[in-house]
């Protein structure tokens, strides 16, 4: 059976590694809610009663540097005397993509899904997460859309004044999501100048707060992003 309810946290200001630590709990719980449903299944037991739940998780993080499985970690610019001069953390983690960087400001989604309750297609997946912060921009009068050959959420991506607002980089195992994306809205784009984001030379980073020329109302903006989410992957949300 499909569940298309979703809870919505909002964990709000939380260290990377504490809500890392609480989505692989997430995580682990509802793959082995799925494996169990395989094997009562399987053993041609009744399985009516037994769904798999969905978690839409909203959050901002202290300042962090995190590198995904295929990064290179040169793509950090900063030493150990660096980061700690910057207030800030260093972690490689088991999501796609490279470097990025999180940090207040910045606003986080993380996804714990069972996509068998929607749709089992990741390049779908990433696909619809990004059309979902790009009608968000729309909604403030933005036009923004993707660079062909990477994943996440960009402005003039066909000219030299490209520049990157949303970053992405997912987990998934047996069909179930977990890591997100990250919108700037208020973010420092300093912190940007110590990596190489997402492994890209020679484009420049935004955030909400510099398109538009005002510091933006964070709560207003997940808002309009949740409900976006919602719409497009049929989410009831609880």
């Amino acid at each position: 059976m499909k569940n298309k309810k979703v809870q919505v946290l909002d964990w709000g200001l939380i260290d990377y590694k504490e809500a890392w630590d609480k989505q692989e709990a997430i995580f682990a719980e509802t793959v082995k809610l799925k494996i169990t449903l395989r094997e009562k299944q399987t053993a041609g037991e009744n399985t009516d009663n037994i769904i798999t739940p969905n978690y839409l998780i909203f959050c901002q993080h202290p300042h962090v540097y995190t590198l995904g499985k295929s990064g290179n970690p040169e793509n950090l610019l900063l030493d150990d005397a660096g980061l700690k001069e910057k207030n800030a953390v260093y972690y490689p983690i088991n999501r796609g993509g490279d470097i990025t960087y999180h940090g207040p400001g910045q606003l986080v989604c993380y996804p714990i899904l069972d996509l068998d309750n929607f749709f089992t297609d990741i390049h779908r997946y990433l696909r619809t997460l990004e059309e979902a912060v790009i009608l968000t921009l729309a909604d403030y009068g933005l036009e923004a859309g993707r660079y062909e050959g990477y994943t996440g959420v960009w402005f003039d991506s066909d000219n030299a004044n490209a520049r990157k607002i949303c970053a992405m980089g997912v987990r998934c195992s047996r069909w179930v999501t977990m890591h997100g994306l990250a919108l700037n809205v208020n973010a420092d784009l300093n912190y940007f100048n110590n990596i190489v984001a997402c492994g890209i030379t020679d484009k420049a980073v935004t955030t909400l707060q510099k398109e538009l020329g005002r510091e933006m109302d964070m709560q207003e903006v997940q808002q309009k992003l949740q409900q976006h989410i919602a719409e497009l992957f049929d989410m009831e949300i609880i």
